[in-house]
C-alpha cells in the first residue's frame, strides 16, 4: 500500500495497493509523488540489471473517480513505439478483456529528474471501487495459459498431434514440444520456436495461432499435415516468461545470444532443444527445411523477417521466397521491413547459428512481429494489433507452407483456401476471425516469380 508520506492512520479507499507478486508480474518498486502522481519502477530482469521493460501489475483499494498519473520512470530502452501512439493495454475484474489505453493519455519524453532516463506517463481514472485494475507492457502470455492450452489440445486425442516433454528448465518447468503431422514417413520438415525472449508475449499468441490452423480441419491443414512434419517448440524460456523478465532467463542469460555452445545445467531448454535439431540434422530420413523463431519487436511495425546473408546468388533469391509469399497473405506482413544481414552481435543467434550448420536446401528465420501494431496497404494510420490479430498472422504463416511446396492443386472441390473463422477455433475458447488468402490470379502470378524450390 501507498500511503501519503507521514501517514499513520488507518489505510483509506484511494491509498492505492500495488501488486506485482504473480506469475509474468513485474513492477519494483513505487514513490508516492503525491495524491495524483506516483512514480513506477521496472524491476530488471532476474540477475541481469541491464533490461527494464516489461511490466505487469495490479491496483486496487481505489477511489471512484480518482485520477492519477502514472510514471513509469527506468525503462532501459530509449528507442520506444510509445513515441509512435503506443499504449499499456488494461483490464480489470468487471472488464476482464484487455484492451489499450487512449493514446493521447500516454507520453514518452527523457526526464532530468530521472538521471535522464526514459519515462513513459499515463493518465487513467478509476471509475469502479471494488475492481482490482491491472496495466501491462503488452497482452500477458503467461506459462501456465500455455500449459492449459496444450493440455486442451491433448485431451482431444488427435491422431496427428504429439505432445513430448523435450526437457526441464532450471526451475523445473516443461520444454514442451509439439508435433504436427498425419504420419513421420519422410518428409519435409519445419521447426518453429517461440519465447526465447520471455517479454516478447505477441510471439506465442502467433505461435498459437500457428499451432490451431494445423491442427483444424481446414482443407489446407488437412494437406500440409500430409505432406509436412512440423515441430513446435512454444515457450523456450519458461523461467523467465514465469518470473515476469523481458530479455533473460532465471540467471540473467539472453538464451538467444548461447546457440553456439549452450550449457546443459544453465541454459537447458536452449540446449535441449540444440541437440535435437542437431541429430534430426545428422538422421538421412528427416528433410529439415525450415527453422523460424517468433520474437516481438519494439520499435517496428508489422510483421517482418530477419534472414541470412550467403554468398550464392541463387541462394539468396531462394531465401527470398517464402517470405514474399507470406506477404501475399497477410496484410499486416511487410517484405519492405524485412531484412538480410550477418551482424556479428547476432552470431549467437537461432537464425545465424543454425543458418551456418544446416545445408544450403534449408532457411533459417527470425519471425518479427510489432508490439503495437500495422500500417496496410493504402492504410493512413496505423492499425493497433489485438490477440486475435497476432493469432490471425500465425494463421497466415502456416497457410503459407501451401503456396511455398506448391500444394495448391491439392485442395478438392474447388475449396476456397483462405481461412473461416469457422474452420478454426482456439482451444482456449477465443473465436478465430477470418484470414486474408490471395485469389487464383495472385497464386499463380507469384508462383510464376519465384524460382524453383
Amino acid at each position: 500500500m501507498v500511503s501519503p508520506p507521514g501517514y499513520s492512520g488507518a489505510p483509506r479507499k484511494g491509498h492505492l495497493v500495488f501488486d506485482a507478486c504473480f506469475e509474468s508480474g513485474n513492477l519494483g518498486r513505487v514513490d508516492y509523488i503525491s495524491e495524483f502522481e506516483f512514480d513506477l519502477f521496472i524491476r530488471p530482469d532476474t540477475c541481469n540489471p541491464r533490461f527494464r521493460v516489461w511490466f505487469n501489475f495490479t491496483v486496487e483499494n481505489v477511489r471512484e473517480t480518482q485520477r492519477v498519473i502514472f510514471n513509469v520512470v527506468n525503462f532501459s530502452k530509449t528507442k520506444s513505439l510509445y513515441r509512435d501512439g503506443m499504449s499499456p493495454v488494461v483490464k480489470s475484474t468487471s472488464r476482464p478483456k484487455w484492451q489499450r489505453l487512449p493514446a493521447k493519455n500516454v507520453y514518452y519524453y527523457r526526464c532530468p529528474d530521472h538521471r535522464r532516463n526514459y519515462v513513459m506517463s499515463f493518465a487513467f481514472c478509476f471509475d469502479r471501487e471494488d475492481d482490482v485494475y491491472q496495466f501491462a507492457y503488452c497482452y500477458p502470455y503467461t506459462y501456465s495459459r500455455l500449459q492449459h492450452y496444450l493440455a486442451s489440445l491433448e485431451r482431444r486425442n488427435l491422431p496427428y498431434l504429439q505432445r513430448e516433454q523435450l526437457g526441464l528448465s532450471v526451475q523445473q518447468r516443461r520444454l514442451d514440444l509439439l508435433t504436427i503431422t498425419n504420419s513421420e514417413r519422410e518428409k519435409k520438415l519445419v521447426f518453429l520456436t517461440a519465447r526465447v525472449h520471455p517479454g516478447e508475449s505477441p510471439a506465442s499468441f502467433v505461435c498459437q495461432g500457428v499451432i490451431d490452423f494445423l491442427v483444424s480441419q481446414h482443407p489446407v491443414a488437412q494437406i500440409l499435415r500430409d505432406h509436412v512434419i512440423f515441430k513446435v517448440v512454444p515457450m523456450l524460456n519458461p523461467d523467465g516468461v514465469y518470473l515476469g523478465n523481458y530479455r533473460c532467463s532465471l540467471m540473467g542469460f539472453d538464451l538467444n545470444r548461447h546457440w553456439q555452445d549452450p550449457s546443459p545445467w544453465a541454459h537447458p531448454t536452449l540446449h535441449a532443444v540444440k541437440q535435437l535439431i542437431v541429430q534430426m540434422n545428422h538422421d538421412p530420413r528427416v528433410s529439415l527445411e525450415f527453422y523460424i523463431d517468433v520474437h516481438a519487436h519494439s520499435t517496428m511495425l508489422n510483421g517482418f523477417m530477419y534472414g541470412n546473408v550467403f554468398e550464392d546468388e541463387e541462394r539468396v533469391q531462394r531465401q527470398a521466397v517464402f517470405p514474399r509469399l507470406l506477404c501475399q497473405n497477410a496484410p499486416d506482413f511487410s517484405f519492405s521491413n524485412t531484412s538480410f544481414n550477418r551482424d556479428v552481435v547476432k552470431a549467437g543467434t537461432g537464425r545465424r547459428f543454425l543458418g551456418g550448420l544446416l545445408d544450403d536446401t534449408s532457411y533459417c528465420y527470425t519471425l518479427e512481429v510489432s508490439f503495437y501494431s500495422y500500417m496496410t496497404a493504402g492504410s493512413t494510420a496505423p492499425v493497433p494489433y489485438t490477440e486475435e490479430t497476432y493469432m490471425k498472422l500465425g494463421r497466415n504463416v502456416a497457410r503459407t507452407f501451401l503456396d511455398y511446396y506448391k500444394l495448391n492443386n491439392l485442395i478438392k472441390d474447388n475449396r476456397p483456401t483462405h481461412i473461416q473463422s469457422s474452420e478454426v477455433t482456439s482451444q482456449t475458447g477465443d473465436e478465430k476471425g477470418n484470414c486474408v488468402g490471395r485469389d487464383g490470379a495472385d497464386r499463380e502470378r507469384e508462383k510464376s516469380q519465384s524460382v524453383r524450390h
